[in-house]
Formats: C-alpha cells, sequence, structure tokens
C-alpha cells in the first residue's frame, strides 16, 4: 500500500518540482509519466524499515522541469504516477499533474465606482486575471483587508463580487480587488463608493402672528437629517406665506386702485367684443364659424361652415356643450386627407383657426395647443419639461378625461387556484399575466388558496407620481398571510420598448393606505426582489404577496410605448349606414381585452388583423384619417374624415382603450362591398395602414375572429405537468450547480449561460440559487414549445468543463452531456465507449 502518493503541483518560473511517492512492503518504484516509463537514472530512492511494522519502506522521488511540461503537447495536462512491485503483486498510485503557474495582469472586469443612497446595497464586481491555480479574491477597503468573518453586513462569496447589504456612512471609501495565487498578486482599479443622504424637511414650525398685510408666516429646516456626502437638498420651499383673513383685509388706501383696475378691465371687455364682432362680420365671406368640436368623436381639431347645426351620429357626449369662454389659436399643420375636403380650403392657406370648446380643453387639446411649432428638438430634462409633466398630472388627476365608450365599473379578472408542496402555474386568460409556483414552495402537507386579481380601475393611476405612467396592468396575488419558502416567478406583460437610456423603469407595490412605494428600478442591484425585463413581458421574482405594477418615467423624446391598434365594423341602425371604429391602445394583451369585450356586446367585426405603432414621447399628437373611400359608392360626413387624440390622452392612456369612429352611407342598398384605408400616424413619427376589405352586407357577412390565436382558457395547473422541466432533471441540475466549485461550475456559470447573469446578489440569498434560476427561465420560457435553450446551456457548460478539466481514466466526472441530451430533452440515446479512453457518443 502507498504510504504516500504523488500531489499535484504548480511550476513557478523556472524552479522545476519535486513529485515524490512511498509504498511498503515494496521491492521496487518506478514513476510513469504521460503514458511512458521515467528512466531509472532520473529516481531517487532510498530503503528503511519501518519500526512499528518491521516492513520495508521505499522512498522514491523525482523531479520534473519547466521545459519538460512545456515540451508536452498531449490532449491533457502533463501526468505523472508510481508503480510499486512486490512479491504480493504491483499497485498504481493516483495520477498528479503538473502546470505551469501564471497569473495575467489584467483583470477580466475591474470594480466600478458607484454613488447609493444610505441603506441600500452595494454590489461591486470583480472578475479576476485568468490563472493557474485559479487566483483567490480578497477586498480592500483603504488598503485594510475587509472580512465577512468580522461584520455580517458584508459578503464576499457571490463570485468574488463584494456585497454590502445595507449601505452606511462609514462604508463610503476606495475599495480595491485584489487577486493572488502561488506566482503572483495582482491588484484591480481603484473603486470609490459614495454613501449619501438625501436631506429631510424637520416640522413646521408655529404660524406666526397676523401682520399688517393680513398675512402670516411658518417655516422648516432640512436637517431631518441634513443632506450629506453630495445628497439631495430638500424640494420645495422652506417658508410659507397665506392669507389669514379670508381675503377680507383690506387697506383703504388701495380703494382706489382696485376699482380703477376694475374698470379698466370692464372696458378693456367691451372694446375685445366690439373688435371680434366687427371681425366676424368683415370676413363672414368665408363662410368659417367656431365649431361645437363636442361635435365630433373625441373633439378633435376640424372646421365648420355655416349650416344649421345638428346631431352628430359620431357624438359621444350630445349632452356636452361648447364653452365659448375658453379659445386657443391653433396654427399648426391641419389634418385633411381627403381632396374634396382640401379644395374647400386651398384660398386659405394660412388661416388660423379659433377652437373654443371646453371638451378640448378637456382632452388636453388646448393645454399644447402650439406643440407643433414649439416642440423641443430631440431630448429634453429629466423631468421631461414642466409644462408637459403638469399635463401629465392633470391627466391622471381625472381633469383631462379619456376618449372613448369605456367607464371604470369593469367586471374584475380573478383567477384562483389550490396549490400545495408540488407547485403549479395560475394564469389569467388572454391577458398576459400569470403566477408560477414552484415545486417546493408550499411545506408538504399543506395548501394554499392562491389568486390572482387585475384591477381594472383608475384610482391607483391616479396616485403616480410626476410624469410616471403604467406600462402593464396592475396585478395582485395573494393571500396576504401566505407563507413560502422560495420566491414565486409573476410575469406581466408590458409595452414599452425597454432602453435604460430612454427610460426609467421601476416596479412599485402598493401601500396600505393605497399609495405607491418603489420596490426597486429595473436597472439597479436589489436583493429583496428580481426584475427581468423581456421584448414584451415584465418577469418578476416576488417574496410577498401584494399589488404590483410596472411604472415607467420617459427621461428622453426618444422613450417609445408601443400601441396596439385594431379596426371593428358594424352596421347602424339604419341599412344603410356602415360604422367603422378605430382603437388605439397600450401594447397589452389584458389591454386589448377590454376592446375585444366591447366589441362584442355591440356585434362588431374585426377588418383587419391588429398592427402595432411605435409612439414616442416627443408630444405631438395621433391622428386617424380615413383614406381611398370608393367616391360614387359610399359618403362621409364633410370634416370627419381626420381625426386627432392630443399627446397626453395617448400617452397616459394606462391599460384604458382610446377610440375614434367614422360613419359612411352607402348611395344604394345594391353596395354590399367596403374597401378603404386607415392611417394611424404621430406627427413627427410613425405611421401605420389598417387595410379594410369587407362585406357589408348582413347576409354575405363571415364571422371573423378577434384572435388570430387560439384563446386561453386554463387558468391553473397544478403538479409536474405545469413544468417544462422535469423534477428528477431539475433536482439534478440543483445538486450539481449549487454546490461551490473550484473550476468554476456553479450556480453563476447557469446563471451566465441562461442569460440571467445580473443582480446575482439576489440568487446568492436565496437557499438553492439554481432553483430560482429555473423558475426564472420557466417563467421566460411558459410560450415556447421546448427546451432548447436549456439544453444549449447545459452542453456549453460541458464543453466549457471537459476543456477546463480533462477527465482522468480512474476519476469519472459529471455527466453533462446526458443531463442535456438523454434526460433533458428525453431523446438522447448513450451508447457504450468503444475503448477506455474514448470518450462517450450519443445519438438522437
Amino acid at each position: 500500500h502507498f504510504i504516500q502518493e504523488p500531489q499535484d503541483a504548480y511550476i513557478v518560473k523556472s524552479n522545476p518540482i519535486k513529485l515524490r511517492c512511498r509504498a511498503a512492503p515494496a521491492l521496487q518504484i518506478f514513476f510513469k509519466c504521460n503514458g511512458e516509463w521515467v528512466h531509472q537514472n532520473e529516481h531517487f530512492s532510498q530503503e528503511y524499515k519501518d519500526l512499528s511494522t518491521g516492513l520495508k519502506v521505499r522512498d522514491v522521488m523525482i523531479n520534473v522541469s519547466r521545459q519538460q511540461v512545456e515540451d508536452f503537447h498531449g490532449p491533457e495536462d502533463y501526468w505523472c504516477l508510481c508503480v510499486a512491485w512486490s512479491h504480493l503483486g504491483t499497485s498504481k498510485s493516483r495520477k498528479a499533474t503538473v502546470r505551469i503557474a501564471y497569473l495575467r495582469k489584467n483583470f477580466e472586469q475591474d470594480p466600478q465606482g458607484k454613488e447609493v443612497p444610505i441603506n441600500g446595497m452595494i454590489v461591486l464586481h470583480c472578475r479576476p486575471p485568468e490563472g493557474v491555480p485559479v487566483a483567490e479574491v480578497e477586498w480592500l477597503k483603504n488598503e485594510e483587508l475587509l472580512s465577512s468573518l468580522t461584520d455580517d453586513n458584508i459578503d464576499t462569496r457571490a463570485d468574488h463580487n463584494l456585497i454590502i447589504n445595507e449601505a452606511r456612512l462609514s462604508d463610503s471609501g476606495n475599495y480595491t480587488c485584489l487577486a493572488s495565487n502561488t506566482v503572483a498578486k495582482r491588484r484591480s482599479a481603484t473603486a470609490t463608493v459614495i454613501v449619501y443622504v438625501d436631506g429631510g424637511w424637520d416640522e413646521w414650525s408655529e404660524w406666526t402672528l397676523c401682520n399688517s398685510q393680513c398675512e402670516r408666516q411658518r417655516s422648516r429646516e432640512c436637517n431631518s437629517p441634513a443632506p450629506r456626502h453630495r445628497g439631495k437638498m430638500c424640494e420645495g420651499n422652506s417658508q410659507t406665506t397665506e392669507n389669514c383673513t379670508d381675503g377680507l383685509c383690506m387697506d383703504s388706501s388701495n380703494d382706489v386702485a382696485l376699482y380703477s383696475g376694475l374698470g379698466a378691465g370692464i372696458i378693456a371687455v367691451a372694446i375685445l367684443v366690439v373688435a371680434v364682432m366687427l371681425y366676424r362680420k368683415n370676413h363672414s365671406e368665408y363662410g368659417v364659424d367656431v365649431i361645437d368640436s363636442s361635435a365630433l368623436t373625441g373633439g378633435f381639431q376640424s372646421f365648420n361652415f355655416k349650416t344649421t347645426r345638428q346631431g352628430n351620429p359620431l357624438l359621444l357626449n350630445s349632452s356636452m356643450h361648447p364653452d365659448l369662454t375658453v379659445g386657443r389659436t391653433y396654427s399648426t399643420p391641419l389634418c385633411f386627407q381627403d381632396s374634396t375636403d382640401k379644395e374647400l380650403f386651398d384660398p386659405l392657406p394660412d388661416i388660423k383657426v379659433k377652437v373654443q370648446s371646453s371638451f378640448m380643453v378637456s382632452l388636453g387639446v388646448a393645454e399644447r395647443a402650439e406643440f407643433h411649432a414649439k416642440a423641443p428638438a430631440e431630448t429634453f430634462p429629466r423631468d421631461l419639461s414642466q409644462d408637459y409633466c403638469s399635463t401629465v398630472d392633470r391627466r391622471k388627476k381625472g381633469l383631462l378625461a379619456l376618449n372613448g365608450p369605456f367607464n371604470t365599473g369593469k367586471e374584475e379578472l380573478r383567477t384562483t387556484g389550490v396549490f400545495g408542496h408540488p407547485g403549479g402555474r395560475l394564469v389569467v386568460p388572454n391577458t398576459g399575466v400569470s403566477l408560477l409556483v414552484p415545486h417546493g414552495a408550499v411545506a408538504e402537507n399543506m395548501s394554499w388558496e392562491m389568486y390572482m386579481v387585475i384591477n381594472q380601475g383608475e384610482a391607483s393611476v391616479q396616485t403616480l407620481e410626476g410624469c410616471e405612467i403604467l406600462l402593464g396592468p396592475e396585478v395582485t396575488y395573494g393571500p396576504p398571510g401566505l407563507d413560502l419558502f422560495c420566491p414565486v416567478a409573476m410575469t406581466i406583460a408590458h409595452c414599452a420598448e425597454v432602453d435604460a437610456e430612454n427610460w426609467n423603469i421601476q416596479l412599485k407595490k402598493k401601500t396600505q393606505d393605497s399609495k405607491w412605494e418603489e420596490v426597486m428600478s429595473v436597472e439597479e442591484e436589489c436583493t429583496s426582489c428580481y426584475c427581468l425585463m423581456d421584448l414584451t413581458s415584465c418577469h418578476l421574482l416576488l417574496d410577498q404577496p401584494g399589488s404590483y405594477a410596472l411604472v415607467g418615467e420617459p427621461l428622453t423624446q426618444a422613450a417609445i410605448k408601443r400601441l396596439k391598434l385594431a379596426v371593428f365594423g358594424s352596421m347602424e341602425a339604419s341599412s344603410m349606414n356602415y360604422s367603422l371604429r378605430v382603437y388605439c391602445v397600450d401594447d397589452t394583451p389584458h389591454a386589448f381585452q377590454g376592446v375585444v369585450a366591447a366589441e362584442k356586446t355591440r356585434g362588431g367585426q374585426l377588418l383587419e388583423e391588429p398592427k402595432t405603432l411605435p409612439f414616442r414621447a416627443n408630444t405631438f399628437s395621433l391622428q386617424v384619417s380615413i383614406q381611398d373611400v370608393p367616391q360614387f359608392l359610399w359618403s362621409i360626413k364633410p370634416f370627419t374624415t381626420c381625426q386627432e387624440f392630443s399627446f397626453p390622452q395617448v400617452w397616459c392612456s394606462n391599460q384604458q382603450p382610446l377610440h375614434c369612429a367614422f360613419s359612411l352611407e352607402r348611395y344604394s342598398p345594391a353596395t354590399s362591398q367596403l374597401s378603404c384605408k386607415i392611417s394611424v400616424r404621430q406627427v413627427k413619427g410613425h405611421e401605420q395602414i389598417l387595410q379594410v376589405y369587407t362585406a357589408v352586407a348582413k347576409t354575405e357577412k363571415e364571422s371573423v375572429p378577434f384572435f388570430m390565436q387560439t384563446d386561453c382558457t386554463i387558468t391553473s395547473q397544478t403538479g409536474p405537468g405545469a413544468f417544462k422541466i422535469p423534477l428528477s432533471i431539475c433536482q439534478r441540475i440543483c445538486a450539481t450547480f449549487d454546490t461551490a466549485n473550484a473550476k468554476g461550475k456553479d450556480w453563476q456559470l447557469l446563471a451566465q449561460k441562461l442569460h440571467l447573469d445580473r443582480n446575482l446578489g439576489y440568487f446568492a440569498k436565496q437557499r438553492s440559487p439554481s432553483a430560482v434560476i429555473l423558475s426564472l427561465w420557466e417563467a421566460r420560457h411558459q410560450d415556447t414549445a421546448d427546451l432548447d435553450s436549456l439544453a444549449s446551456a447545459l452542453e456549453e457548460i460541458g464543453k466549457i468543463h471537459s476543456k477546463s478539466s480533462p477527465k482522468d481514466q480512474d476519476e469519472p466526472e459529471p455527466d453533462f452531456n446526458h443531463i442535456q441530451a438523454g434526460s433533458l430533452c428525453g431523446t438522447g440515446q448513450r451508447t457504450s465507449p468503444k475503448t477506455e479512453d474514448s470518450a462517450p457518443e450519443y445519438t438522437g
């Protein structure tokens, strides 16, 4: 038996290494390197007797030089073993590998400096230089060594990264990543971390006594806490003044000035009225009059000639009357696509039309009357502009009403299911909203009745701040007292074209007082939850039940949200009239469901497959026009061929559909076909064309489905059938990757190959990081029909592993190829190896 076997060794610089072997009882010992015997002259041996056992012990040693290792060119590392002989037989020792040690100079990733708020999480990434053996990493703060053993707030275990769970002021400093192995030490670039404190107001002071101007003041100071380390100053004023006599206080010396001002105002109004009357009289030959914009669907800019005013079948609210107290001058390009309409205004190329209506104000058009002429070029400050944000804010508070037949009292979308230890999936059909409950999340012998609810009211929208808008539906899951061992994966469809330069996207949760609080920004590191943004869906890993919403704030005019466009049609009460209804809605399945529900009640037909329009945050409106109507077969009311949604209407629709309508009348009952085009375009933006070709005679109507895909009716699945990855394979993957491995084969490599390698601090806090990663993969690929991406990732890991650590003949390695090809896909067949040294082959 061997008393000492040769050990793995590293050659540092040009110094040879010694391999040693001892065995008893042994008559002879020889080394064998790379399959060839080492010459007897290169062995250094001695023999002695073990006094405790009385056996003869032989001790043999050889030297291996750097030149020998460099000259060897084989499929694996340079290796040696020793063979011992005795009168009882022979024995072979373990293989010992010999490698040349090195450590490259440049780090693969240097830590980056950052500024974080107090109590926030700090994550500094570090990837050491390539080296043999693999470099160990330590962290220095201000040149002093950091240790997670002496500070529970610090974690240095996650892939060489430094994680400070809750930032303290004392954590500000210069951080350096130190990498070292047997041959050298390397220092990364220094990263400066600043922990800042934003200022906060203290209590308000008591009101002062009422002064001679009938005013009183109170003040506050920005010292609770005071801003530190570049923290923001408090927002708002430090002093407040208010009237203390309800406006009844008046100095007699000011009476003369007051009455003089009133008199001047009355005279000015009288002069203005006379001037307007003279102007209208002098220009009456043009036949242009102030329009009652409530006579058009949605209150769009247009003209009207002096004719007897009558009801309009497109009117959304026939009880609304014009308010002539509000007026704005419009110098923007007029929206006329129909040639017959345009000819009427050719003599007036530079006309400025005065549109006066409370409905126009309610739609926000008056607020942005001159956007076409005054809109900024390409970008604007982070708050977009005070005017824009204030308009958006009023829109969310209900001052800018939505256009369309939808009210807030909708039927609640709710789905429930009972889940136990095997887990399962909960789906709200046709909304893009689902919940994955992983296997093992619920304790054994326990079950929970879980639910998901989509809030369809507008109460939540009114509590959003500044320029924020909803990018998807507000979703609640529960019950409130839910107790799980691992996070659930919630999927919510969104309508944003995700770009960190143009959007600030946050996940928010509703508090008990129905206000929204930020949970995380999707671009920041967070250990309380995880957010993965795909092109059309957001995948969340959540520990706590509650109401969640994805909220976006545009940072530049290039920010884009997607709109879904659809056109429906139906015969009106009069058999000669046909109505076309065009819908513009946030591009999420849930929002389009509202359109489907409304059209099913009124018997509408989907006339063209819905299309997507990118809508930019450039403050310009959305125009909808009808074109190429056969003029000898159909007629349309004058000046209704183009209609318009104001920018705040569209941008702040918050999952509520907008629509406008065109009413066409056929000249003859024999006309049975309608063909035309609907153009939907944003001013200085994109355009989409909806092609309409339909039969209008009731006997020729065909049923057109609302959805091009199969409607989803399954609301819950439980047990193994709800998951794409078989449980046995999932457990096998977790057992392989959850355990730290010196060769780099751990859950972080799995996350990297599955393209989930950001916010690794969240996974590091989980009991089984691999299981949580696979849950996220399940949620992300719930609509795909195969496991190709996971199988490819495991296959690639297997190839990387086989290159970095070739298999020894006597030491089998984990079989990654069998996991991906045989067990995971279910089609692989393993064949017997041809020889002892040949690699296993797979078919399938």
